[in-house]
């Protein structure tokens, strides 16, 4: 049951009633949970990695002044500057590829420098470039093509922030950027489709190239204390499934869902639902950044993954607990493997459900990124117990250890494995705060 004041509010926002800013009151010390307002709720004690050292308050603590509501992507920019704690309420559906004066923008009006993809493919087509890097005017114009757009989607969030969704709130197109920033909370927004209009090419990447994009939907560097809750996070009205095939390859306009990087730490990612995405969450950018070591400190539970073909999480460094989730995959097209163990990474998954099709055999749910340890526990794929980390190592070389050297302890209620699938069904998800 939705509380009365997020009722009151959103009766409001219809009614037109609501205007910004407008001032909501602290509640007293002696007020019951359900009258919190929702902006002023912070993450409860012990609900993951985000509530360790001093926990997660997001702007709680916000004056009246600093209580807004946004309905574009400039008022959202502007409200969300800065450090000053603050709450911000987002209302209705809008696209951050606009311009100040509300007009859409397309990829043609961020283009510049003579770039078109037509004379893209024609230049760096392997076979008359071959493997080489993409340089000279061409790649020149497409980096600057894609700065352009990054100006405007890339939405810097300041920290002491409370961003929250009321009724059915969306943002599209956009890349909420928490970078060297502290103390974010994220609640009860879809996010959808930050798609990029100028991918690169990469000769290099993989055997055959590949084609990279920009844009998560949040990314988090060198951010703490962020915690995540009830968004619905996907690629809605443009899958990467649609896009065509150049050079041989996908050409993926998207990348990550949600990626947590740069020895960001002490994020807490649960009761979410990412879906129709491939690469849904990279803990840990890359294998060389040895200073990620004793961060990235991740919880991921009660979440719905649904249909993603990988990266559920993909983990470097990390010790991160993945619990009581629901992977759900309605077809084996695209699927690559959920649970990624990289370098030095310390996954314990635990009491999660597998919802798989033929086709998905239990051993590819975890891959092996130059890891060497995973613990899994308490597991089942399609109703029945599976011992992950061993399904992974009979069909694999080599094998992972379940030695990860820590427990986690930071867990609030932790359903039976059974009872995952129903649970997260019920509760997960923007629009269902306070169910």
């Amino acid at each position: 049951m939705r509380t009365g004041l997020s009722l009151a509010l959103s009766a409001a926002c219809a009614a037109g009633a609501l205007t910004a800013p407008f001032a909501l009151s602290a509640p007293s010390a002696s007020a019951a949970p359900h009258r919190v307002p929702p902006g002023r709720q912070t993450l409860p004690a012990g609900d993951g990695w985000a509530a360790a050292e001093g926990g997660t308050t997001g702007g709680a603590a916000a004056t009246g002044k600093n209580v807004l509501v946004v309905r574009n992507r400039a008022e959202l920019a502007r409200a969300v500057a800065g450090d000053t704690p603050k709450i911000v309420y987002v209302r209705g559906s809008f696209d951050a590829n606009t311009d100040d004066q509300g007009r859409r923008l397309t990829c043609d009006d961020y283009a510049t420098g003579g770039y078109t993809l037509d004379a893209y493919l024609k230049a760096y087509d392997p076979a008359t470039w071959g493997r080489r890097d993409p340089s000279g005017p061409l790649e020149e114009a497409r980096a600057a093509s894609q700065a352009r757009q990054a100006a405007r989607v890339r939405i810097p969030v300041g920290s002491n922030t409370t961003l929250i969704g009321l009724g059915r709130a969306r943002i599209t197109g956009a890349n909420l950027m928490l970078k060297n920033v502290d103390n974010v909370i994220i609640r009860g927004l879809e996010l959808s489709d930050a798609r990029d209009c100028f991918p690169a090419w990469d000769p290099t990447d993989g055997a055959n190239g590949a084609w990279n994009s920009e844009y998560d939907l949040v990314t988090l560097a060198r951010a703490t204390h962020v915690w995540l809750d009830h968004t619905t996070l996907n690629d809605r009205g443009n899958p990467d499934s649609a896009q065509p095939r150049y050079f041989g390859e996908p050409y993926q306009v998207h990348d990550g869902l949600l990626d947590v990087i740069d020895a960001s730490d002490h994020v807490t990612v649960s009761w979410n639902r990412f879906h129709d995405h491939d690469k849904a969450s990279l803990v840990g950018n890359s294998d060389s950044r040895t200073t990620d070591a004793g961060h990235l400190r991740v919880t991921f539970h009660h979440n719905a993954f649904v249909d993603l073909g990988q990266r559920v999480p993909r983990v470097r460094y990390g010790q991160v607990d993945v619990y009581n989730n629901h992977y759900v995959q309605t077809t084996a097209d695209g699927y690559s493997y959920s649970l990624g163990a990289g370098v030095r990474s310390a996954i314990v998954a635990e009491r999660n459900a597998f919802t798989l099709p033929a086709g998905i055999a239990p051993g590819q749910i975890v891959k092996n990124w130059k890891g060497t340890a995973i613990r899994t526990v308490g597991n089942l794929v399609n109703g029945a117990p599976v011992d992950l980390r061993a399904a992974h190592n009979e069909a694999h070389d080599p094998d992972l250890s379940d030695e990860v050297g820590w427990t986690p302890t930071l867990r609030r209620t932790v359903h039976r494995a059974k009872d995952v699938p129903r649970v997260v069904s019920l509760h997960a998800g923007a629009g269902r705060l306070g169910r």
